[in-house]
């Protein structure tokens, strides 16, 4: 048992057993369903969805035991390094999958424009280190941006579709990235890209055709009516971001909210699509088995998100594995 004399105990990977499991799916496999938060260092979460006592070091291995994915939002505002995903991916148990956003260099400041330096200092970075625990991609772009097809067509030829050519792509970087240790990981398995896009000029065929070529999934997002909300499936897993049910960022949702995405996860990871589907192209998606879900709740200023991404998990029978509850000290055994 813990040591009582200490107030809390230390989170290793040795603190929980988990079953291994890793992302993705082949045709006709059972699909994975993960469901969590877009990042997890938050002030007011202190105290409230984390425990009070609890120290901010063990933040992510609270979290990362309460819900079964997260969403990595510093990247976007900033390249990390090789050290900090290492220490992200030893934090987390066995079977935790990390959602990666892209540096928001590439999609805001250059706008797609003159990204291969760019693309190569993000692989070079070290995201690639989170090794089996490494999910989806996410490249969030600005309202202000529209649809350019030249332009955005170069930049999904551009994507890293295999850890391989992810590391080919590291090559380039800039000199103070080079032999950081960031690609020193084997094999090749295979990586995942969503855009989220928040423009209605992107509410057109082309854009969709383009996606379903390089097997891109289209970001569902709900932002209280903010931006465009579609459901066009382009790829062979599902990526969801609920920014807020009725006020952006702020609202949680209801439980009839959270049965309705319920329906909507079971429906997608099945193959399937909902008969009220809102969509850019109409009819059936592209026909597949199974698909693997990836959602996360960014409503996160009024605490929110961590106790509705929990809700879900329950609803979906998700959470029997999970070592830790919204606000709850852990027993914990080693």
């Amino acid at each position: 048992m813990v040591n009582r004399a200490e107030p809390w105990p230390l989170f290793t990977s040795r603190t929980f057993r988990v079953t291994e499991q890793g992302p993705g799916n082949e045709e006709g496999s059972v699909s994975d369903i993960r469901i969590g938060i877009s990042g997890w260092r938050y002030g007011p979460w202190r105290k409230d969805f984390y425990p009070k006592g609890l120290p901010q070091d063990d933040e992510l291995a609270f979290a990362s035991r309460a819900v079964n994915s997260i969403e990595i939002n510093g990247s976007f505002y900033s390249l990390q390094t090789p050290e900090r995903y290492r220490g992200w991916h030893d934090e987390t148990p066995p079977g935790f999958v990390f959602a990666v956003k892209a540096p928001r260099y590439i999609t805001h400041v250059r706008r797609l424009k003159d990204i291969e330096e760019p693309m190569a200092n993000f692989f070079a970075s070290g995201p690639l280190l989170l090794g089996k625990k490494l999910g989806p991609f996410l490249w969030q772009f600005p309202p202000n941006m529209k649809f350019d097809e030249a332009r955005f067509a170069r930049f999904l030829e551009l994507l890293p579709h295999s850890r391989k050519a992810a590391r080919e792509c590291a090559q380039g970087c800039a000199q103070r990235l080079q032999g950081n240790g960031s690609t020193d990981i084997k094999g090749n398995a295979r990586l995942r890209h969503a855009v989220e896009i928040r423009n209605e000029s992107f509410l057109c065929e082309a854009f969709i055709k383009l996606l379903r070529k390089h097997r891109v999934a289209l970001v569902v997002a709900d932002s209280a009516g903010k931006w465009p909300y579609v459901e066009d499936l382009t790829a062979d897993f599902v990526y969801m971001r609920l920014h807020g049910d009725v006020e952006l960022y702020s609202s949680g949702y209801t439980a009839q909210a959270l049965r309705r995405w319920k329906q909507r996860i079971q429906l997608w990871s099945q193959g399937g699509q909902a008969d009220d589907a809102q969509l850019i192209v109409p009819g059936p998606p592209p026909r597949r088995a199974a698909r693997d879900v990836y959602c996360y709740f960014d409503n996160d200023q009024k605490v929110h998100a961590p106790y509705d991404a929990r809700r879900l998990l329950q609803k979906l029978s998700l959470d029997h594995e999970l070592m830790t509850e919204p606000g709850v000290v852990p027993e914990v055994t080693l």
